[in-house]
């Protein structure tokens, strides 16, 4: 008998397989992911036709938080984004299917629907990084050459933490969907600009509540080698590997409160 964990590979691989098959739709879906992504890049230069600076970051500095920011929430999408249909599976009774497999629930949850397509949005991240880093002027060093791979999958992480913790809620309302786009995708535009731009109270939402800065700001800091324009300490610079196992912590806590706390469809 197949190991229970040896059965989600196979799951992962039947899903991509059946989107491969179909090449052109599959690029196609690719393209308008990749442009949907750029949208965001546009906001950005258009901004900076109207100033110089945002926030105290150039262009540049600004582009290097977007690339970071944008390549963590499109692996984050890649891989953790089927969640959304959460609301869906409890209100069908698919929920309670799942329960009932000798398999786990979060597991089966982010396997029933890989969307290659988000591929697309990863490409525009990753195409701004690579631009950002060779033309920033960062002063490499050993520890910053690692930072710059480790950071992205680092917020990929935070991200995935934020958007399973969020769905989470789905247990306790009766559509949870909306209150989680708000974090989910709200941290994804929020991640993508310095958090100099923000009120004192959502600084610290972000810093403390829902640890977004670590997605792309700190690391962008420590890449640059610049100080907090806002005087936070400089080791949180360095300090996204932690934070990413910590809310991966806390959002598994969220996800097995809420399952047991979840009663079945009927009740």
């Amino acid at each position: 008998m197949d190991r229970p964990g040896s059965v989600y590979p196979r799951i992962i691989a039947s899903r991509v397989r059946s989107q491969l098959a179909y090449p052109v739709s599959f690029a196609l879906d690719v393209v308008a992911q990749f442009a949907g992504q750029c949208i965001e890049l546009v906001v950005i230069l258009v901004v900076f036709t109207q100033v110089s600076s945002l926030g105290g970051f150039s262009m540049s500095e600004v582009l290097l938080i977007f690339g970071i920011a944008g390549t963590a929430f499109g692996l984050a999408d890649l891989c953790v984004g089927q969640i959304d249909e959460l609301p869906n599976h409890i209100r069908t009774g698919e929920l309670d299917v799942m329960l009932l497999r000798p398999l786990g629930t979060l597991p089966q949850l982010l396997s029933a629907d890989v969307s290659l397509k988000r591929v697309g949005r990863v490409a525009t991240g990753l195409v701004v990084l690579g631009w950002s880093l060779a033309t920033v002027g960062i002063d490499w060093t050993p520890e910053r050459a690692l930072l710059a791979v480790v950071a992205p999958i680092a917020g990929a992480v935070i991200l995935s933490a934020i958007w399973v913790a969020a769905n989470a809620v789905s247990f306790w309302l009766v559509d949870g969907r909306e209150v989680a786009n708000s974090v989910t995708y709200g941290s994804s535009l929020s991640t993508s600009y310095p958090i100099t731009i923000y009120g004192p109270w959502l600084r610290r939402a972000m810093c403390y509540a829902v640890p977004a800065a670590f997605v792309a700001y700190f690391p962008a800091l420590a890449l640059l080698g610049r100080p907090d324009p806002l005087g936070l300490p400089a080791f949180l610079q360095w300090t996204s590997p932690l934070v990413a196992a910590a809310a991966v912590a806390v959002a598994g806590l969220v996800w097995r409160t809420g399952v047991r706390h979840y009663q079945g469809t009927g009740s």
